[in-house]
């Protein structure tokens, strides 16, 4: 049975890294097959991840709907079987992770057909797989028209700031409005220097929100950002590593 893992916060507060960090986690202990879906349009997990970025599925979408706008579509082929191939063919393949990037979101005029037959192709690709880990956009409400999976884990970072805590109480409160289920909510607190202050404590009630654990601001982070190499070589001795790991046995991932 497939675990779907989400993770969602404002642009800037460390999801991306906390994302290649939990699929790290998952592929050393052994825990099973990931498919880790980018669903950021800036599309960056790639890098964290060192591997390829390749077409993604917003581009086949709108070739595809530019080749049925211009007659040039082969309508002998059913379009599921066509989406089902074309995403196959955009699946980077890695060594117990395969990458799939969403890219940009519908542009003028809606390609209802094509979204409705993409998140049934996604659903049924995320079942070969042990676990989905998706990197969201700021906001949540583009997971109802990209999968129609329910995410068994929810887990929204926030850095420390103000702006970003309130971003994760909205995406808590969108999740109400999503036909998506989400069993689990967790939020995390990203680049935590010292104690968590008090009015924090009292804003994070406020929302409503579950602190899960903090991230430190590790050093090793940025000297990776700044020479490009992967978050997911980091040593899992970092401090960074060994938080996220935590995490992941504190909401028994795995």
């Amino acid at each position: 049975m497939t675990t779907t893992i989400a993770v969602a916060g404002k642009g800037g507060t460390g999801k991306t890294t906390f994302v290649a960090l939990l699929i790290k986690y998952i592929v050393s202990r052994g825990l099973g097959s990931v498919l880790a879906i980018d669903g950021d349009p800036s599309a960056n997990l790639n890098l964290a991840l060192g591997m390829e970025l390749g077409r993604t599925v917003g581009g086949i979408r709108e070739d595809t709907r530019n080749q049925v706008t211009s007659g040039q579509f082969d309508t002998s082929i059913p379009k599921s079987d066509f989406f089902e191939y074309e995403v196959n063919d955009a699946l980077v393949e890695g060594e117990q992770v395969d990458l799939v990037a969403m890219g940009r979101p519908e542009g003028p005029g809606c390609y209802c057909a094509a979204n409705n037959i993409l998140r049934g192709v996604i659903c049924r690709l995320g079942n070969q797989y042990d676990y989905v880990v998706i990197d969201n956009e700021a906001g949540m409400e583009h997971i109802s028209r990209q999968t129609t999976r329910d995410v068994d884990r929810l887990f929204v970072v926030t850095d420390m700031t103000m702006r970003g805590l309130a971003a994760a109480g909205h995406i808590t409160s969108l999740i109400k409005d999503l036909g998506t289920r989400v069993h689990y909510t967790y939020l995390v607190v990203n680049r935590l220097q010292g104690e968590l202050p008090e009015a924090w404590k009292q804003e994070i009630a406020r929302y409503g929100l579950q602190l899960i654990g903090s991230l430190p601001d590790d050093p090793v982070v940025r000297e990776f950002d700044i020479v490009g190499k992967p978050i997911i070589e980091i040593s899992e001795d970092s401090a960074i590593y060994v938080a996220v790991a935590g995490i992941a046995a504190r909401t028994q991932i795995g």
